[in-house]
């Protein structure tokens, strides 16, 4: 069997031969000697002339990060852009929301035949929308066929905040236009990390929404966060872009972090 080629970055080498690191620490340690070997060329840090990429003290992270906070420029949202954004994302903004939901969980695991998955989960949702669904026929799915634990209690979730769940799952029962639909069984599949779910609202608190000066503060971190990520993505791909890199991909990465 062919050892997995060493992935380098001018040269220097990521990991040992014969040592393959998962792919998102492959590019942790990738990001963190492109911004090594730039903070060398600027005379911030000594060189090592090492083979392999060394492993960074305390000392030598502050002065990546310093030099970072020198090189990379973020602007700083104005309010006119945090409204902008307020304006666009209301349903995000509201207190005390909730809902009473329960679910049935398809699950995506390794090997699983998505398509099938897909069409089965299609069929269930089809009987529990259609007209004159029996009493407790969601309970006698979810306990048949839910791989969520709550499939035991007929696959009820209790009253959950958009805290409480996934980022998809939150965004498609909360933070659309259409999440105000209304009560009783979600008219498509709802989807997420975990798989494929059939979600049906038992109950809803709208909540109170926040005007603009209460999080005027917390949308200016967000964007300025965003900002952020956004200029290191952008340095990062500049430093990529001059540097000879073997056996790992940068692009579409995301926020380098010196960790």
């Amino acid at each position: 069997m062919t050892e997995p080629k060493v992935a380098r970055i001018n040269g220097v080498a990521l990991h040992p031969p014969g040592e393959r690191p998962s792919d998102e620490e492959l590019l942790e340690r990738a990001h963190t000697e492109l911004l090594r070997q730039e903070a060398v060329r600027r005379g911030l840090l000594a060189e090592t002339h090492a083979a392999m990429a060394p492993e960074l003290d305390d000392a030598a992270r502050a002065t990546i990060e310093a030099m970072l906070d020198d090189c990379v420029v973020t602007p700083t949202p104005d309010e006119d852009a945090c409204r902008r954004h307020y304006e666009a994302n209301r349903s995000r903004y509201v207190q005390g929301q909730a809902l009473h939901v329960r679910h049935i969980l398809f699950a995506v695991t390794p090997g699983v035949d998505i398509h099938a998955l897909v069409l089965r989960a299609e069929r269930v949702l089809l009987e529990l929308c259609a007209k004159d669904v029996p009493p407790g026929r969601f309970e006698a799915l979810a306990a048949e066929l839910s791989n969520c634990p709550s499939g035991s209690r007929g696959g009820d979730l209790g009253w959950v905040t958009p805290e409480d769940c996934a980022p998809e799952l939150a965004n498609e029962l909360f933070f659309q236009k259409h999440s105000a639909w209304g009560m009783g069984v979600h008219p498509r599949l709802v989807h997420t990390r975990f798989g494929l779910h059939i979600i049906e609202v038992l109950g809803r608190r709208k909540g109170r929404s926040l005007s603009f000066d209460e999080v005027h503060a917390r949308i200016a971190a967000d964007l300025a966060f965003q900002s952020r990520a956004t200029a290191l993505r952008q340095y990062i791909r500049m430093l990529a872009g001059a540097a000879e890199i073997v056996g790992v991909d940068l692009d579409g990465a995301s926020t380098p972090l010196v960790q």
